[in-house]
């Protein structure tokens, strides 16, 4: 038997090990002072930490200090889990489908590329950026941490599906969050937006850590060059395989006759995502199933949608007539790597202004077609941080860095590891369950 002081010195000894690695962990050693709080707690006691649980005056304090003492340590702990080792993340849109469903809940691994310090430390636990209920910001902007991330298991590899925080949320209008500000800028101008409380509400800024969660598939690593032919991906070159999950949109001839609705709930297709004039059907479909409806003798053709190549999306990267680019031929684009330089000039700079202004936090001036970066004239920049290029599988479908642009390195959340629970929001509970996809694991290569 192990008598009480024996059992305070090994509570002790297992609390301050698991501390002192944690903090080796983090490189922040002057946090290994706090050791000797673990110490006042286990062995010294001068501090009285339960001080509100004693009696006082005979009187044994009410059971709602218990709760209120679960519920605090019960936050702190989740917090800890969520900030360093796991979160959980919901799919919200079809970007990513038929690989991962809206409705999939995904169990997202913080130590798979490394968790980052919290760069906001004073925030409730269990929220984004929002209190619910009462719709105010969940967290204090100051004190800004510096962007460091610990050591994890490995990095990000190209096809792998990254959770980040959304490179556009740094400004966002809390009536109107899609599009993003810059697009809604290009759309509408700045002056309206700030101006427009209406229709836009508050202009707000949310620190990188309380940007929206979004999960893309990386396609491009950096010091990749990418470009889009005919809505084929190319990466140093070479054409990259459609996953299984890929799917683009495709004009289905039935020349006016219906699809059978059973064949749509077979393949897996939502009321959502149909789109019919009488004629033809438009939706989103996998190579797979593109086979199985052209075996249906009701189908009289099958056509890819496709942007001719020149044809020019003014909400597509960079947002700039210098490059006519659209979903379905875009590039080519030279990713950024840290520590690389690159000529810049004003043909160039809309490719790499968002990054040198808001992601490094330099200043930038263009006056008299000359650059000036912190006021220096700048023929050239050296990257600070490597940057990625996610893209959706639904890429037909999917708002993602042929609209935004790169990702930085400080955005990067996790890696999703597998679904833990999935529902089918053209279903009702219980029956919008997908048994199937519980616990299934999040395969890149699907």
């Amino acid at each position: 038997m192990i008598d009480d002081s024996n059992k305070k010195w090994l509570k002790f000894a297992i609390w301050a090990v698991l501390y002192s690695l944690w903090v080796m962990w983090t490189g922040n050693f002057w946090l290994i002072l706090g050791i000797a709080v673990i110490y006042d707690i286990y062995i010294s006691r001068f501090i009285p930490w339960d001080y509100y649980k004693r009696k006082r005056n005979g009187k044994t304090p009410p059971k709602w200090l218990e709760w209120v003492d679960a519920i605090v340590f019960a936050l702190i702990a989740v917090g800890f889990i969520n900030t360093y080792f796991f979160q959980n993340y919901k799919i919200p849109t079809p970007s990513l489908e038929k690989t991962l469903l809206v409705g999939d809940h995904l169990f997202v691994s913080k130590v798979s590329y490394g968790p980052r310090n919290p760069i906001t430390p004073l925030s409730f636990p269990l929220t984004q950026s929002t209190m619910p209920i009462i719709n105010t910001k969940s967290y204090f902007e100051w004190p800004q941490w510096k962007y460091k991330r610990l050591k994890g298991f490995g990095s990000v590899q190209h096809d792998d599906i990254v959770v980040f925080n959304f490179p556009g949320g740094d400004t966002v209008p809390a009536k109107v969050t899609n599009p993003d500000y810059e697009q809604l800028v290009n759309e509408v101008g700045r002056e309206k937006i700030w101006n427009d409380k209406n229709t836009f509400g508050e202009v707000s800024w949310r620190p990188i850590d309380r940007r929206d969660n979004y999960v893309k598939r990386c396609v491009g690593l950096p010091g990749d060059s990418l470009k889009i032919i005919d809505n084929q991906l190319y990466v140093n070159g070479v054409a990259q395989k459609h996953h299984v999950g890929i799917q683009f949109n495709y004009g289905v001839n039935t020349q006016g006759m219906q699809i059978n609705e059973q064949v749509f709930k077979d393949l897996n297709i939502r009321k959502e995502d149909r789109h019919y004039n009488g004629d033809m059907y438009l939706m989103p479909l996998t190579d797979e199933k593109v086979n199985k409806l052209k075996a249906l003798s009701i189908v009289k053709g099958i056509s890819q949608y496709n942007i001719p190549k020149g044809e020019w999306e003014s909400s597509i990267y960079p947002r700039d007539r210098r490059y006519p680019w659209n979903q379905s031929n875009f590039g080519p684009i030279w990713i950024p790597k840290k520590g690389a330089t690159v000529s810049i000039n004003i043909d160039n700079l809309p490719l790499f202004r968002r990054i040198i202004q808001t992601y490094e936090n330099n200043t930038l001036l263009v006056k008299d077609s000359a650059i000036y970066i912190n006021g220096a004239l700048a023929t050239s920049y050296t990257f600070k941080m490597d940057y990625f290029f996610m893209m959706g599988d639904n890429r037909h479908n999917s708002a993602d860095s042929r609209y935004w642009g790169f990702v930085p390195e400080d955005h990067i959340v996790g890696k999703p590891i597998l679904v833990w629970l999935s529902l089918d929001e053209d279903g009702t509970f219980p029956f919008n369950i997908r048994w199937r996809r519980f616990f299934k694991m999040v395969d890149t290569n699907e």
